[in-house]
């Protein structure tokens, strides 16, 4: 098992419909807006920005990510991330109920030299870290959406 390597999978049910939800969720570099972790989008060209978060531990993730799919028909947005994370991110978005289901799926390898080198102790604070973070997005949009 590489320590650095992380596969992060987050389910949120909101209130909302789903092209609500996915025309949020398309915007990046509004993100700072309602979710509290992700501090700084700072858009590069039509396809690439960097992104700037923090959660409960002190240190921040710097990342490059660059548009690898936009589909609102199937309701999936993904990006490559290089940085202080190397791998992807997605986010698929379908009609559950009378809501939303949007589930992040993530897999990435940690690049940022602190965090390699505490690996192994600290992975279960990593996780941790990366759960209050989704937890935190989830609040902000469901707040931003029942608006």
């Amino acid at each position: 098992m590489d320590w650095c390597c992380y596969r992060f999978r987050t389910v949120w049910d909101l209130p909302a419909p789903p092209a609500a939800v996915y025309a949020v969720l398309e915007r990046a570099d509004e993100y700072p807006l309602w979710w509290p972790q992700v501090r700084q989008v700072t858009r590069i060209d039509e396809h690439t920005g960097t992104a700037r978060f923090r959660s409960l531990l002190p240190y921040d993730f710097v990342v490059t990510a660059t548009e690898r799919r936009r589909d609102p028909a199937a309701g999936v947005l993904e990006a490559a991330m290089t940085g202080d994370l190397e791998g992807w991110a997605r986010w698929t978005v379908t009609a559950h109920g009378a809501g939303t289901r949007a589930i992040y799926d993530q897999e990435v390898e940690v690049r940022k030299p602190l965090v390699r080198r505490l690996a192994v102790p600290g992975r279960p604070f990593f996780v941790a870290n990366h759960a209050l973070m989704m937890r935190g997005g989830r609040r902000g949009l469901a707040a931003l959406l029942a608006v």
